[in-house]
Order: structure tokens, then C-alpha cells, then sequence
């Protein structure tokens, strides 16, 4: 069985590929050369930083930073900004509707984005942003 934490990263993906039918969602992609007319999404691990420990019983408390990276480009009629916003939004309702990730999660929430411009040499310029969803997961053991 997969450990607490490979469950909650396999969840946030399929969470966001279901907010995103339209866009092609990877994990932990490395630098890609090119983003899909329909748009780009990196999941990465993130970090689940210093658990809040418990002693009895032992449980661990992660509250694990999972960044979204998304990457698009204008479409006949909205603009690159137009674009990240509407995908962002999804997203943001995705983690509203469904706060534990069906029971996995204690609490699950986002944070602000960073965006700026994307440019691919010979292609038109896309738009890039960063986010985070916040994942608070307990587990009896940091391993597994």
C-alpha cells in the first residue's frame, strides 16, 4: 500500500485534472520544452515541512505544501491572464468542494499564485503561474 503521503500527492493530481479536463497534467515533470496548445500543469511534491508530533498516540501532523505550476497560452477569446485566471479558479472550487480529499486529508487549502510571463524560443508567449495547496495529513508514521 502506498504511504500517507503518495496517497494525498495522487489525490491533489487527479483533483486537478478533474478541475482541468482541457489541460495536460504531469507530476513532477522536468523543464518541458514545449506547453500544449490546451495548457500545461506540473504537479510537484513540495514539501510536507516539520510535523506537529503527538506522543500518545504517536501521530504526525504534516501540513504538506504541494505547488501547482500552470502554464497556458491566450485563446481566441480570452487573454493569457484571462486563461490563468479562469484555470486557477477551477481549481480553488476543485479544493472548496472537497476539503479532506474524500477523508485522506484533515484540511486542504490554497494559497495566492505568482505569475508571470513564459516564453518558448519560436512560439508565442504564454503565461506562467505558481500556487500552492496546503494538505494537512496525519500519519502514525513519517515513512509510510
Amino acid at each position: 500500500m502506498a504511504s500517507k503521503r503518495e496517497q494525498v500527492l495522487d489525490a491533489v493530481k487527479t483533483l486537478v485534472a478533474a478541475a482541468l479536463p482541457l489541460a495536460e497534467v504531469k507530476r513532477n515533470l522536468g523543464k518541458p520544452e514545449r506547453i500544449p496548445p490546451s495548457a500545461l500543469v506540473i504537479i510537484r511534491d513540495g514539501d510536507p515541512g516539520e510535523p506537529e508530533v503527538l506522543l500518545s498516540p504517536l501521530t504526525y501532523t504534516y501540513s504538506h505544501h504541494v505547488v501547482i505550476e500552470i502554464a497556458a497560452y491566450a485563446s481566441d477569446t480570452l487573454t493569457r491572464e484571462q486563461v490563468i485566471d479562469q484555470m486557477l479558479g477551477a481549481i480553488g472550487a476543485a479544493v472548496m468542494a472537497d476539503r479532506t480529499l474524500g477523508g485522506l486529508c484533515d484540511f486542504l487549502d490554497t494559497e495566492a499564485p505568482e505569475s508571470g510571463d513564459a516564453e518558448t524560443a519560436g512560439a508565442k508567449s504564454a503565461r506562467w503561474a505558481d500556487a500552492a495547496i496546503v494538505a494537512t495529513y496525519s500519519t502514525s508514521n513519517p515513512l509510510t
